[in-house]
Order: structure tokens, then C-alpha cells, then sequence
């Protein structure tokens, strides 16, 4: 099956910002070699602890420095710009690098309150209405009418370009519903709630259309992972996102600390309890046993692809993680 990289850039605690977007250079180009799908960056705004911004950006940077992988946001939270913005952005980064480009498109803020204010320079933030934008955008794209009179005065430049594919972030039936609609991938955020179910994907593909953007109803599924050699030392290596992730849920996202430190990180009955809760989140074993989960769910669930978001503390486990899952999945 497909495997694929979700990057969010991760700054781990002692790293700078320059070293995180660099080690995002060593994670494509690792894919690039191995066989990886395609890579996509996440949006995040009014952090210190994560140093993707502008998924866009190191997106095109990322399909500079590599030869094969499909780059691409995941996504592009589209409240915060302009259909005509995002429309000619993901136009150029197509023409540029022609049939190795993703649209992945995304509803949330990707940022706390203040960062949503500033991103709209101080006016209210667009919050409803996101899958009419996301209509716009796509008719933009596609160079056809988008009803809107404001729109359709203007062409989205370059003009007939080979277009992005394009793909909906999600996590519930109405988004599985709306990309369906749309003819459009669909990406199940299975690490952000564990809520993954047919009967989402069954939802998708009954309302698939055929578009341009894509011929067949298409699903990734996304999971938080840790691989090593033993399944001791991935569950040792686990801990800093597992704590990154209890801290998430307090209001504060912090840089990732070292395994030694999450290990020895002082938690309370409660805590525990939380990190018993937020297990399933993640697939934590040998490259073996996560591949087995991961086909045993894509036989149960029906999903296309599984995208792999690994945010350890060191490149080096990083890369590893990633290197030996795709030698069991994608070497066979």
C-alpha cells in the first residue's frame, strides 16, 4: 500500500527553527529515496515549539531539493487567505513542479485566538462557510465559474497549468461527505481523535463526483507513530510525544523534551489516567507490529493509504523510524 510523511516541523527542546525546517529537507529526501507517496507540511501559528508557518513555502523548497515525492500542505487552513491567494499559490507551485503537487486543504485555525486576530489583521476571523470557500478555490483552480461576481472577473495565474490534486482534512462524516461532493481526496486525521469508522469512508465514497481534481474517491489515513528496532525502545522513544500531547491538552504546547526526561517526567494518578486514554492515538512497536496494525485497519476500515506524522526528539530516531516502516511496507 501507499505510505506517506505528515511533517509539522517539530523543534525539539535545544534546537533551533533553522535546524527543525532542515531536518524537514532530510525527512523528504529519505522518502524521496525509500518510496514514500508523498509528503505534506502542517500549518501552525503562534507557536515556539512547532516551525511550519507556511506549509506552502517549505513545500516548494522540499520539491526543489528532491526528485520523486509529491509535496504538499496538510493543510493549508484556508480560513486566514484569499481563494484567489490560495488558488494561484498552489497554480504556480504546479507549473513548477509539475504532477508532484498537493492541495490539502484544511478547516481549523492552526493557531490560538490571538494568532487568528493577527492573521486577519485585526478583523473578525472568517469562521463559517469553509466549504463554500473550498468550492471557490477549487473552481479558481480549474479555471471555471465560481458564481461569485467578485471572483469571476479575474483569472487565477498561471493560466492552464497541469492543477494540484487536491484534498480535504477531516475527521467526521459531514467533512468525508463535503470532499465526496467536491471530488476531492479525503485525509482522516485518525492521530488528532481516534474516531477513524467505515461508516466515514463508506460516506466519502457514496457521495464521490468524478472531477477533474480526481477520478476516484481516494483515502489517507493518518497516524501518529513511533518505530525502532525493539518494542521497548519505541515505546522509550514514545514518551516525548506523549507528553507533548498530555501538555497540548492543558493549553500549552511545548518544545519536545528528551526520553529521558519524558520518562522521568512527574505525573499524577490523573495524568497516567490521561495517557491510558490518549494510547490508542498512537501506533508505538517494531516496524513490524505497526505494519501489521496498520493493514489489519486498512482490511477493517478500507482506507487507501496510510500518511506516518513521527514527531520523536532527534532527527536521527526520526529518520529511522521512517526508514524501517517503509522497508517492511513499501520494499516488498
Amino acid at each position: 500500500m501507499k505510505l506517506s510523511i505528515l511533517d509539522q516541523v517539530p523543534i525539539s527542546k535545544g534546537m533551533t527553527s533553522t535546524e527543525a525546517l532542515a531536518n524537514s529537507v532530510k525527512i523528504a529526501q529519505l522518502g524521496d529515496e525509500m518510496g514514500y507517496e508523498r509528503m505534506w507540511l502542517a500549518e501552525h501559528h503562534n507557536t515556539t515549539s512547532l516551525a511550519s508557518s507556511a506549509p506552502e513555502i517549505t513545500a516548494a523548497y522540499l520539491a526543489a531539493k528532491t526528485d520523486r515525492i509529491r509535496l504538499g500542505t496538510g493543510g493549508i487552513m484556508m480560513m486566514h487567505y484569499s481563494p484567489l491567494k490560495i488558488a494561484e499559490v498552489f497554480k504556480t507551485l504546479a507549473a513548477l513542479a509539475p504532477n508532484r503537487i498537493d492541495f490539502g486543504a484544511g478547516r481549523a485555525p492552526g493557531g490560538d485566538g490571538p494568532a487568528m486576530t493577527a492573521l486577519a489583521s485585526g478583523r473578525r476571523p472568517e469562521m463559517t462557510e469553509q466549504y463554500d470557500k473550498l468550492e471557490i478555490i477549487l473552481n479558481l483552480m480549474n479555471e471555471k465559474s465560481t458564481g461569485e461576481p467578485i471572483y469571476d472577473q479575474v483569472v487565477a495565474t498561471p493560466f492552464k497549468v497541469t492543477l494540484p490534486q487536491a484534498w480535504l482534512l477531516g475527521s467526521s462524516g459531514q467533512s468525508a461527505r463535503q470532499a465526496g461532493a467536491a471530488g476531492i481526496g479525503y485525509s482522516f486525521a485518525q492521530f488528532f481523535n481516534g474516531q477513524m469508522s467505515k461508516a466515514i469512508f463508506d460516506a466519502y465514497r457514496d457521495s464521490f463526483q468524478p472531477s477533474y481534481f480526481m477520478e476516484k474517491p481516494q483515502i489517507i489515513t493518518t497516524y501518529a507513530v513511533s518505530v525502532a528496532e525493539t518494542t521497548e525502545e519505541a515505546e522509550y522513544n514514545s514518551m516525548p510525544m506523549q507528553i507533548m500531547r498530555l501538555n497540548l491538552m492543558r493549553g500549552r504546547l511545548l518544545p519536545t523534551i528528551t526520553p529521558q526526561e519524558a520518562n522521568d517526567y512527574p505525573l499524577t494518578e490523573m495524568d497516567k489516567s490521561i495517557l491510558d486514554q490518549n494510547r490508542p492515538l498512537m501506533l508505538i512497536g517494531t516496524a513490524k507490529e505497526v505494519a501489521t496494525q496498520i493493514l489489519e485497519e486498512r482490511q477493517q476500515y478500507g482506507f487507501d493509504e496510510a500518511m506516518i506524522n513521527c514527531n520523536l526528539y532527534s532527527i536521527e530516531q526520526r529518520l529511522t523510524a521512517y526508514r524501517l516502516l517503509g522497508e517492511e511496507m513499501l520494499k516488498k
